[in-house]
């Protein structure tokens, strides 16, 4: 699943020529066999590296379904600009916006660039194995086809209830993982920025991946 292990070049190949098969044996590797269950209640917060706060609950509904949510997510080269989408899938959406006001993503790296597919970011270790200490339900959707480069939606486990905190951006249509991931925006600005994040495999890289400096939210 989208999460963990990164493909080799010559199995990326096979995910970006759209081979189900590839994808779901190697591409998309499970994170972890944790799992927490989420709740309603108002999230605890806890120490973690570096000071970081994970939490251990999922956060309590504070968005507005019928408004309009803009989130931007500042790179060293620029800004995505991506338009949520509470109206398909309002937990994945309040989620996401609780963490970036809570400063969650400001310092994080896009620790998972794969050419022709996505880029991946949001996981607190850079490993691909982290989150943020509370799962979100599956919400997923047909209505939104991964048909295009663009499509904002969360990374997951093996189980469809494991999203957390990493989601990832297409940089390439990938219509086999319609059905599959929780879309909840799609990039309106800044695409160009989304996929020219230098290619990174969490599994091998020795260093870094490119900053996410900052996700802010704008309400409307």
């Amino acid at each position: 699943m989208l999460f963990g292990r990164s493909t080799p070049p010559e199995q990326a190949a096979a995910v970006a020529d759209d081979v189900p098969a590839a994808i779901n044996d190697l591409a998309l590797q499970a994170l972890t066999e944790q799992a927490l269950a989420p709740t309603a209640a108002a999230p605890d917060r806890v120490d973690a590296p570096e000071s970081r706060p994970i939490f251990t609950e999922l956060p309590p509904m504070t968005i507005d379904p019928s408004r309009e949510y803009l989130a931007t997510i500042t790179t060293p080269r620029g800004e995505i600009v991506a338009q949520l989408r509470p109206d398909l899938a309002p937990q994945t959406v309040n989620s996401f916006v609780f963490l970036a006001n809570e400063g969650f993503y400001d310092g994080l790296t896009w620790h998972r660039v794969i050419e022709g597919f996505m880029a991946q970011g949001g996981d607190p270790l850079g490993t691909g194995t982290g989150g943020a200490g509370y799962n979100v339900p599956a919400e997923f959707t047909n209505e939104v086809a991964f048909d295009r480069p663009g499509i904002l939606a969360m990374a997951r486990a093996n189980d469809p209830n494991s999203a957390s905190s990493q989601f990832f951006i297409t940089t390439a249509p990938a219509a086999h993982l319609t059905g599959q991931y929780t879309v909840f925006g799609e990039v309106i600005a800044g695409q160009e920025i989304a996929e020219g994040i230098p290619l990174r495999d969490p599994m091998t890289a020795t260093t870094p991946g490119e900053e996410i400096i900052a996700i802010s939210i704008e309400e409307r």
